[in-house]
């Protein structure tokens, strides 16, 4: 379930009532379950065993009265339950966002300081150093075996071969179509759509879809509905008959069912940490905090952009002199492309890349004009007669964005942010769009890990604006990562 879309399951205590046969789905959602105890159990095991074998080789500590053949496998146990207790096997949080690793490293976390704990108080002779390694090792193989699971059910689901939910939107015709646009805008999170409800007064006398989606009842029928289609989701969305009074009961009448019940506000775009949900009057209202454009967390990302800016290019010497040579060995004109930007607040700056086209290519872009790929503002061509040999390698690993590094180091951009516009687009910006301006562009970013050159110039906006106002360290930190897997498949780059 995406936090920028969809709320926590909405559930109120109804009478009990009997249960059900569940959807087909859950059996696939039981054995996805199963495999990550599994993989969990075997990630553990080789986490403990390598504490041992690091901590005391082949043999057995001598003059320990410590049974470490116990001890170990009681460790491993101790770890799954506090991963179970951390409900770390969650459907909710299960396969998308960062809640899942949040969850493990805290549960990892948690056992350790309990372990250090009852060894103090009970004084017990076990290895200090067999501990650290095992927690150290076993966090961190978690993750990676999560993160690791995580992909390959994504791509499962990409080609509708994972498990994912099964969900019934329920609202007015423009807000189903909405969320289903945006639901199947990112297949890997899951949420496959099966059917819609709509208000009676829209409903025809004969069956009718809205897009490709069968609609399968009114507002009233809800919970028949998703019975008949085996949906195991309700995801409401906006509508004038759906009141406070009937989506509470509607609740009421999913309880028991194992049927979820999700709201997607009209609030949308807006990442998790922004929103906090507080009572107030009995009322569940959502407190959405202001952007942060400044303050002690924008310091800390300049210096970790000019720190690892700096120490980048000392270690990339050698590559960005093997390319200079490959540049000028390839075709006539200078190493560097240095070509006006637009940065934070509007202030034009000169950009620095490889050069990747011959050196007229300004004056040659009037005639291919009419053949430009893509929408908006910008000009994109797929096989751009202007790209030299070695510029198609370049771009193809983005090797010929490296010298902005040097604008990092000099503070004009950052290593993650919106793509730097040229100005003759941002003169052309509406007051949506310039709010792109208010951060610094960046050497990669949404858009990088999303497509790069595929992406439509809506969808390219519309993941920078998001960027900017729901920027963090740790996001920052998981577009680097994700820029790697980008740039090693090369989709997107032209």
């Amino acid at each position: 379930m995406t936090s920028a879309t969809l709320s926590t399951p909405v559930r109120t205590p109804p009478a009990p009532r009997a249960r059900p046969p569940r959807p087909a789905t859950h059996g696939d959602q039981r054995a996805y379950v199963r495999t990550m105890v599994v993989l969990d159990t075997a990630v553990l095991s080789l986490a403990v065993l390598a504490g041992y074998a690091a901590r005391f080789g082949d043999g057995v500590p001598v003059g320990s009265q410590i049974p470490y053949l116990l001890v170990a496998p009681g460790l491993v146990l101790a770890w799954l339950v506090s991963l179970k207790a951390l409900r770390c096997y969650d459907d909710r949080v299960l396969g998308y966002g960062a809640e899942e690793y949040r969850r493990v490293s805290t549960a990892s976390l948690r056992l350790a300081g309990t372990v250090a704990i009852i060894a103090y108080i009970a004084d017990a002779g076990v290895s200090r150093g067999f501990l650290a390694i095992s927690f150290a090792v076993g966090t961190v193989a978690l993750e990676v075996s999560r993160f690791a699971a995580r992909k390959r059910l994504h791509r499962a689901r990409c080609k509708g071969a994972g498990w994912s939910r099964r969900v019934l939107v329920v609202g007015d015709t423009a807000h189903v179509l909405e969320l289903v646009h945006t639901l199947r805008r990112e297949p890997y999170a899951g949420y496959q759509v099966v059917g819609a409800c709509i208000p009676d007064a829209l409903l025809a006398p004969v069956p009718q879809r809205l897009s490709d989606v069968p609609v399968v009842g009114s507002l009233r029928g809800v919970p028949e509905a998703a019975t008949a289609i085996g949906a195991d989701t309700v995801a409401v969305t906006a509508s004038g008959e759906l009141t406070a009074t009937r989506l509470r009961r509607l609740g009421w009448q999913l309880e028991g069912t194992g049927i979820d019940l999700v709201v997607a506000p009209a609030l949308t775009d807006v990442a998790g940490p922004r929103i906090h949900t507080r009572p107030v009057a009995g009322l569940p209202l959502i407190h959405v905090e202001a952007p942060e454009f400044r303050g002690a967390r924008k310091l800390v990302k300049e210096l970790v952009d000019r720190t690892a800016a700096g120490l980048a290019l000392l270690s990339l010497l050698p590559l960005i002199a093997v390319i200079a040579l490959a540049i000028r060995l390839d075709s006539r004109g200078p190493v560097l492309f240095r070509q006006v930007r637009v940065g934070q607040g509007g202030e034009e700056f000169g950009v620095l890349k490889f050069r990747t086209m011959v050196v007229n290519a300004d004056a040659l872009l009037a005639e291919l004009a009419a053949r430009n790929e893509t929408d908006g503002l910008m000009f994109k061509m797929r096989d751009d007669p202007r790209v030299t040999r070695v510029g198609r390698m370049l771009r193809k690993w983005s090797l010929d964005e490296l010298p902005q590094l040097v604008n990092v180091l000099l503070g004009q951009m950052s290593l993650v942010g919106p793509r730097p516009p040229l100005p003759t687009e941002v003169a052309r910006y509406d007051g949506d769009v310039a709010r792109r301006l208010l951060v610094k562009p960046g050497m990669t970013g949404l858009w990088q890990v999303s497509g790069r050159s595929d992406l439509s110039w809506e969808d390219g906006i519309r993941l920078d604006l998001y960027y900017v106002e729901n920027w963090s360290l740790a996001a920052d930190l998981t577009i680097l990562w994700k820029t790697f897997g980008a740039v090693l498949r090369g989709r997107g780059a032209y």
